[in-house]
């Protein structure tokens, strides 16, 4: 099953494959239920109306989008190599307690088609492509969409605390161009890739496979709900997969394609 939200003259409104949903049913509503209730619940909500509207972002304005770092060795040693405290991407990647940090408001995600933003105070910029986990109320993982966490390294590897002015701005975040509804296990080897093209011409391409993560999904989602409620479910980003040469700087103008799985989101990179 396979979720879109889409503009439409009345509003934003969800589809399942390809075909509307009622109005009234957002995936707020969506993540209230148990997890083995949704597939249940949709099937039962088609209008058999086609969903001709443009993509959104599969993300409402009162979801949160979250993100774990440090979750695959070549994230750690990309962290280590840009920070001057290097020791401590290093602690996290072998603690039980994971990374976790706010990436995003629901409002400020763009959804496939729509640009990302690089900072303008920052000189070393970088996507990051992931496979990002939807949860629900209860924490149970209801699917999985494609996201790129764009990012300052050069603010990050400054000092550590400046982690949040690197990940979290306008324009810093793009999730789409859906949603796949799965368990935990349909997730675990899925192909994920990253091109970036730069005047019609490719200057980054890498893939790697989810199978490569160091920790559980399901661990990421319990930490993440340990002392946090999320009333309406939440996105939440399983950490950096794929990371371009030191000496690669994402710039204005730069088009940006993450595949996930069997999603493709491609954004424009804007400053």
């Amino acid at each position: 099953m396979h979720l879109s939200r889409h503009r439409t003259n009345e509003g934003a409104r969800w589809a399942l494959n390809g075909w509307y949903l009622p109005a009234a049913c957002t995936l707020e509503t969506l993540l209230g239920l148990p997890v083995g209730d949704v597939p249940g619940f949709l099937e039962k909500q088609s209008t058999g109306e086609a969903a001709d509207g443009e993509l959104l972002a599969p993300v409402e304005p009162s979801h949160e989008v979250w993100a774990a770092g440090v979750t695959y060795r070549i994230s750690r040693e990309a962290r280590m190599f840009e920070s001057k405290e290097a020791d401590i991407y290093d602690k996290v990647y072998d603690a039980t307690r994971p990374e976790l940090f706010f990436k995003a408001n629901g409002w400020r995600v763009a959804g496939h088609g729509q640009p990302v933003r690089v900072r303008k105070d920052s000189h070393w910029n970088v996507p990051e492509p992931e496979l990002v986990l939807v949860v629900n109320s209860r924490m149970e993982i209801v699917g999985y969409t494609a996201g790129n966490d764009v990012s300052s390294r050069d603010i990050e590897g400054e000092n550590s605390l400046y982690l949040p002015q690197a990940k979290i701005y306008d324009g810093c975040c793009s999730l789409g161009p859906g949603i796949t509804l799965g368990d935990p296990d349909s997730m675990r080897d899925l192909p994920i890739t990253m091109r970036v093209f730069r005047d019609g011409e490719a200057v980054f391409e890498g893939a790697i496979s989810t199978s490569e993560m160091k920790r559980p999904f399901e661990e990421l989602a319990e930490y993440l709900g340990k002392e946090l409620s999320f009333p309406a479910g939440a996105f939440l980003m399983t950490g950096t997969s794929l990371v371009p040469p030191d000496d690669f700087d994402l710039k204005p103008g730069d088009r940006v394609e993450v595949s996930v799985g069997g999603m493709t989101l491609e954004n424009g990179v804007e400053q």
